[in-house]
């Protein structure tokens, strides 16, 4: 199974961007899809996106309206999320979880019961 660990989060300004990152250890990374998702109070589990094993394909939530790009390095063990024009709801806990690519790219990462490693969640905090 393999580990993650998330960093970048913090503190930004309304408009502004952020990259986070998403570290894998064990297991063989170049064969996991990672897929991001976000905790916001008063808010159930949101999904952001996902990219499948090679980084060649991804899949968002529509709520996300181009905002957010979800991307791999494989030589790297690391994924991102790059997240602009941030606003105040984009407020929120976010982690990064991986599980065997499946060779199919949709709706199906959105449910974090498909996913097998979980990260503990870097805090986004957008001020206004």
């Amino acid at each position: 199974q393999v580990q993650l660990v998330e960093s970048g989060g913090g503190l930004v300004q309304a408009g502004g961007s952020l990259r986070l990152s998403c570290v894998a250890s064990g297991g063989t990374f170049s064969n996991y899809a990672v897929g991001w998702f976000r905790l916001a109070p008063g808010k159930e589990r949101e999904f952001v996106g996902v990219v499948n094993w090679s980084g060649g394909r991804t899949y968002y939530s529509d709520s996300m309206k181009g905002r957010f790009t979800v991307t791999k390095d494989n030589v790297k063990n690391t994924a991102y999320l790059q997240m602009i024009s941030l606003t105040p709801e984009d407020s929120g806990v976010y982690s990064c979880a991986a599980t065997v690519d499946v060779n199919y790219i949709g709706d199906y990462y959105s449910n974090p019961g498909n996913y097998d490693s979980w990260g503990l969640g870097t805090q986004v905090t957008v001020s206004s």
